[in-house]
C-alpha cells in the first residue's frame, strides 16, 4: 500500500532537483555573459575622454584601425598572460573599496589619498592676443636637430616653433635624435602625428615636412643657438644671418628659449604647440589609451616613475644600494659615454643633496609614510629596471600590485613599439598624465614634462618626493635610528604637504646665481605653465582655451 505513494515522492523529488539545477545553470550562465561583457567590450576604440580625445576619424586612422586589426590587438581589460593575484578587482575575490583604507599612518580615509588639489580656478588661456597675425612671408628655412630622449626632444621642438615665428621661418619638421644613449630609429611621424602637427600650427608658423629639393644643396649654416636665449638674440643675431643663407640648421634643440620674459603670445604659442599641437601618432594613443583602461580596471592608481634603469644611474653616479660589481659596471658606462662630461662624481655626496633618484625600496617606505596601503594599484613608468627583480623585492613585498606596459599588453601588443625607446616612453608618458597620482622617483625630463602637462589639465595631483630631506629619514631608518610608523609617516607626510602639485607661479632664478647658473636654476617654462597658460577664470572669459591633452 505505501508503494506508489513512495514512488510519488521520490518523482517530485527528481523533478524539484530538475527544476534547482536549471535555475543554478541559468544563474551561472548568466553571471558569466555579465562578466564577459565587462571584460571584453566592443573591439572599436571607445571614446577617449577629455585629455586622449582620439582625433576625427580620417582615412589615415582608418588604415590604422585596419592595421591593428591584422595585428590582432584586442580591448581586453585584462591579457590572458596576467595571473590571477594581478588580474582585476572586479575578477578577484578581494576588490579594491571605497571604504577606509590602513596605511602607516592610521586609518586614512580613501577620498584624502586620492583627492586633487584645488585649481583655484585657474584655466588654460592660450589663445594668442588680438594683435596677433597669421606667420609673415618666411625668409628661409629652419632645419632642427632635436637631441635626448623623448621629452627632451619635446620641450626642443615647441621652442623651435617659437623661435621659427620670431625669425620668420618656415619650419622644416624637425629630425630625432638617433644618435642618443638609446640608439632610437623613430621619426617624427612614427612618434608624433605629423599632419597633425603642421595643420594645428598654420596660424602660427609654416611647416613642412621636407626642404624642398631645390634647396637640398644649398649652403646652410649650422648654428648652436645659444641657451636659454631671448628675444633680441634671435632677432638680431640669428635673422641677420637670412642676409646670406636660405636655410640655417639648428645643431641642437633643448634649453634654447629663455624661460621668462618673452612677450605673451610667444609664451603662449609654446604651449600650443605642446599641449595642443605636438600629440602622439594614433598607434601610440590608441595603445596609450588602452593601457589606461587596464589600469583603471583596477581602480584609482598611482603612476610611478621609477627611474631606476642603468642610463640614470651611470649618468648621475647613484650607487646607493648597489653591489661593488654593479657601481663600476655604470662608472665604466659613463667613462665611454663621451657626451657626458662629468666622470669622477661622489656617490654619497650626490645622495645627500638630492640628487640621485630614490631607489625602489626608498620609494616603498616613502609610499607607505604617505599611507597609501598595500592594495594600491601602481602602474611603474620606466625602462628595464637596473638589477630587475633583485632590486624590485622590497618594493614588490609591500606593494604587490605592480604593473607595467609589459604587464598589461601582450607582446603581440607592443610588438610595434618594442626596441624604439621614445615610442615605449610615450606610452608612460599618456598613463601618468591620466594617473590619479603620479609620483617620479627622480626630477629628470619625464617628471618635468609630465608634472607641467598635469598643471595645464586642471593641477592633477603630482606629489614631488624631497629627497634630500627624504635621504636623512632613509639614512636613520637604515641605521637603526629610527622604526618606521607614525612618527616616520607624520614626518613624510609633513614635509609632501604642499608638494602635491598645487598651483604657484613658476618659480624664478635662485638668489645670488650669475650667468648662466641663473638661468639653470629657473624652474623650466614646460615644468610649470602659470602664469604664462594658465589664467585666473573669468565669467564670459572668451580667452580661456579649453584645449585638451592631445
Amino acid at each position: 500500500m505505501q508503494w506508489p505513494w513512495r514512488r510519488r515522492k521520490v518523482v517530485v523529488v527528481v523533478v524539484l532537483r530538475k527544476l534547482l539545477t536549471c535555475a543554478i545553470c541559468v544563474i551561472a550562465l548568466m553571471g558569466l555573459l555579465s562578466v564577459r561583457v565587462h571584460v571584453f567590450p566592443s573591439s572599436k576604440v571607445s571614446d577617449l575622454t577629455d585629455p586622449y580625445k582620439l582625433p576625427t576619424v580620417t582615412q589615415h586612422e582608418l588604415n590604422y584601425q585596419k592595421l591593428s586589426a591584422e595585428k590582432k590587438w584586442t580591448q581586453e581589460l585584462t591579457p590572458p598572460h596576467l595571473s590571477k593575484e594581478q588580474a582585476p578587482p572586479h575578477l578577484s575575490k578581494a576588490p579594491l573599496s571605497s571604504h577606509k583604507l590602513n596605511g602607516a599612518n592610521g586609518s586614512l580615509d580613501f577620498e584624502k589619498l586620492w583627492k586633487q588639489p584645488s585649481n583655484r580656478d585657474f584655466v588654460p588661456c592660450v589663445q594668442p592676443g588680438s594683435n596677433y597675425t597669421a606667420p609673415d612671408e618666411s625668409r628661409g628655412y629652419l632645419l632642427v636637430h632635436t637631441n635626448g630622449g623623448l621629452n627632451q626632444m619635446r620641450a626642443g621642438i615647441c621652442d623651435m616653433v617659437a623661435v621659427a615665428r620670431i625669425i620668420n621661418a618656415t619650419l622644416v619638421v624637425p629630425e630625432l635624435d638617433k644618435r642618443s644613449f638609446w640608439q632610437d630609429t623613430s621619426n617624427f611621424s612614427d612618434v608624433f602625428d605629423e599632419d597633425h602637427f603642421i595643420n594645428a600650427l598654420a596660424n602660427d608658423v609654416n611647416v613642412i615636412k621636407k626642404l624642398p629639393k631645390d634647396l637640398s644643396s644649398a649652403t646652410k649654416v649650422v648654428m648652436h643657438f645659444r641657451s636659454w636665449s631671448g628675444l633680441e638674440y634671435y632677432r638680431d643675431e640669428i635673422a641677420s644671418l637670412w642676409e646670406e643663407f636660405q636655410v640655417i640648421r639648428a645643431a641642437k634643440s633643448d634649453s634654447r628659449l629663455a624661460n621668462n620674459h618673452l612677450p605673451p603670445d610667444i609664451q603662449k604659442l609654446r604651449c600650443r604647440a605642446c599641449y595642443e599641437a605636438l600629440r602622439f601618432s594614433p598607434k601610440i594613443e590608441a595603445m596609450g589609451k588602452l593601457l589606461v583602461d587596464r589600469m583603471r580596471a583596477y581602480g584609482p592608481f598611482i603612476a610611478l616613475h621609477l627611474r631606476y634603469e642603468k642610463d640614470m644611474l651611470a649618468f648621475s653616479g647613484c650607487t646607493h644600494g648597489l653591489s661593488d660589481v654593479e657601481a663600476e659596471e655604470l662608472r665604466t658606462i659613463r667613462e665611454n659615454t663621451a657626451y657626458w662630461k662629468i666622470k669622477d662624481i661622489n656617490a654619497t655626496e650626490q645622495r645627500s643633496r638630492g640628487y640621485c633618484p630614490l631607489t625602489p625600496t626608498e620609494v616603498g617606505i616613502f609610499l607607505t609614510g604617505l599611507g597609501y596601503p598595500s592594495n594600491t594599484p601602481i602602474y611603474i613608468a620606466a625602462g628595464e629596471i637596473y638589477g630587475g627583480d633583485t632590486h624590485m623585492a622590497d618594493l614588490r613585498s609591500r606593494y604587490p600590485i605592480l604593473m607595467s606596459k609589459e604587464k598589461l599588453a601582450s607582446v603581440e601588443e607592443l610588438e610595434p613599439f618594442t626596441n624604439h625607446a621614445s615610442q615605449m616612453a610615450a606610452l608612460d608618458y599618456i598613463v601618468s598624465v591620466e594617473s590619479d597620482v603620479f609620483i617620479p622617483s627622480y626630477s629628470g625630463n619625464m617628471a618635468r614634462a609630465v608634472e607641467g602637462h598635469r598643471r595645464f589639465l586642471g593641477h592633477r595631483k603630482t606629489i614631488s618626493p624631497d629627497r634630500k630631506a627624504l635621504v636623512r629619514l632613509f639614512d636613520k631608518i637604515e641605521k637603526g635610528l629610527l622604526m618606521e610608523g607614525r612618527k616616520v609617516s607624520n614626518r613624510i607626510s609633513e614635509i609632501h604637504k604642499k608638494l602635491q602639485g598645487s598651483p604657484r607661479r613658476r618659480r624664478g632664478p635662485v638668489s645670488g646665481t650669475k650667468g648662466m647658473d641663473r638661468f639653470r636654476s629657473e624652474e623650466a617654462f614646460y615644468v610649470n605653465p602659470l602664469p604664462d597658460c594658465l589664467c585666473k577664470r573669468v565669467s564670459g572669459n572668451v580667452n580661456a582655451s579649453t584645449a585638451s591633452m592631445r
